[in-house]
Parts: structure tokens; sequence; C-alpha cells
């Protein structure tokens, strides 16, 4: 089966569907990410702050695919803004994730604690010293997309915001567009939340999918990049079936109208945690 890819405003590609490692133990990381490449995976979504890093480099080395086939995106703790860190640590993870980073991202933009353009900056640096081959950001509103387009020279290859049926994000979704901005969805199933939708499931039992498939195939079709996470071998199957039917555009339009603004995680315009 053949993953979709994007094509980065920086001429790189990305394949559309992913795996993620949020929230996977780091012992159970390397194996789990072995499952995904065995399944046939080709894009890992892993950050610093999830202390998993190291075992997703090992799980590649030890694979036997080679290190240029995978796609893997890390991202900045938020402990590390100071330029000089983040520059350290961009090569702290390109060294754990098999001698570069595919994608770095600035995790999240810590509207009351620090300028996230400085830190932009070091991460050019990193993009230009091939530590990175592409930059991006995670979590960005509107208005910090516009101060990197106002300040920087670079633009982010990426923003990934969380965006699933509850939490649509059309608006910010378009203004990524219009900067020319890819848009990766985190939470795309909404820890599970969507999953006994009325409408969802009556959509699953219409194309004989389960309601997460649908969900996902939702994501795809509207053009955006997920990467779900499972520790469990069928459910990493299951996730990588969606490239076998269609929803129509009426489908579409009834999951969209699903949106409530609910958010599973924080607000990208009051978060500030920092790690102690």
């Amino acid at each position: 089966m053949t993953v979709p890819n994007i094509t980065l405003n920086d001429g790189k590609t990305i394949p559309q569907l992913g795996f993620g490692v949020f929230q996977i133990k780091p012992e159970d990381t390397k194996a789990a990410t072995l499952t995904a490449l065995e399944v046939g995976y080709r894009h890992i979504d892993t950050a610093e702050m999830y202390g998993n890093e190291k075992e997703v480099g090992e799980a590649i080395a030890e694979s036997g695919i080679p290190r240029e086939e995978v796609f893997v995106t890390s991202k900045l703790n938020n402990g590390f803004h100071d330029p000089a860190l983040a520059t350290e640590n961009g090569k702290k993870s390109a060294d754990l994730l098999g001698g570069y980073t595919d994608l770095f991202l600035i995790h999240w933009p810590l509207p009351t604690v620090s300028d996230f353009v400085p830190t932009w900056k070091a991460f050019e640096e990193l993009y230009h010293a091939g530590t990175a081959r592409s930059i991006g950001v995670s979590n960005f509103q509107a208005h910090h997309l516009n101060r990197l387009r106002d300040e920087a020279t670079i633009t982010p290859a990426v923003n990934q915001i969380e965006v699933h049926p509850y939490l649509e994000q059309d608006a910010l979704r378009a203004h990524n567009r219009e900067l020319g901005i890819a848009t990766e969805a985190w939470s795309p199933i909404a820890q599970g939340l969507v999953l006994d939708d009325e409408t969802i499931t009556r959509i699953a039992r219409a194309h004989d999918k389960t309601p997460a498939q649908v969900v996902l195939r939702w994501h795809i079709q509207r053009g955006d990049i997920v990467f779900p996470k499972s520790v469990t071998r069928a459910r990493v199957e299951e996730n990588f079936q969606i490239f076998d039917f269609e929803l129509s555009a009426e489908d579409i339009t009834d999951i969209t109208g699903l949106d409530k603004g609910h958010r599973t995680g924080p607000d990208p315009d009051t978060f500030d945690y920092v790690p102690a």
C-alpha cells in the first residue's frame, strides 16, 4: 500500500501518514516503532519531551531500512528556547535519530515565557547546517506565524496543531496554506472521543470500516499530515489501511460539521509550561 507524499515548501517530501510515539513509554518505544516499520510506515513523529528519541533511533537502525527512507520528526523541548540551547539540543536530537532530523519543530510558542523568534533563527542555522533537513513549528496560532513571516528568513515547512472532528481548525489551516505551510494534525481522533460519535459510526458502517479509519481518512482527504499512535499491532495495521476507500463529499461535510471547538490539549495562547 502506497502512502501519498506531501511536498513541503522547501522541496522536501513527507509521507502523509506516519506513526506517532507520544505517550509511549521509552521501554516500549523500540518495539512499537519496529512494528510500525514492519507494517509499512516510513514516517515517525517523536519529540524531546516524549523522552523516547533514543529508542526511535535504535529501532530505525535495527530495522535494516536505510535511514534516508524513514522520515523522522522531533521537537525542541520547552526548556531550551534559548538560541544556544536550541542549537545544542537540535544537534543532540539529530545524533539520536541517525545523524539528522528530517523535520525539527519548536514544540510550543510559550507566549508568556520566551520570545520564539530568536529560537527560530537558531533553527534556521540548524537548517543551513543540514542538522535539520526541514524546520517547522507546532501549536502556533496565526499571529505567531505572522511574526515569523515578518521577522524571520525561512518560512516554517510545517505547523503541527491539534485537529480532529471536534476541533476542525479550518481558519488556522487556511492561514497555514496561505503562508505555504503544511498542516500536521495531532490528536487526530481526539484521544478516542470522536469514535462513538453517531455521525462517524454511521459513515464507518457505510464503508465497512472502523470509526478510526474513517476519521483518519477524513484527515487525509482534507490534505493534512497525520500520525496516529498505538502499541497494539492490530491497531497499527488498522490505522495503515485507509487508502483502499474514499469518503464522499457529503461524508467530509458531515464530519467537518461536528466541530465543537473542543480541545483535548492546552490553548497555545496561554500554555507556558517549562520543565524544571
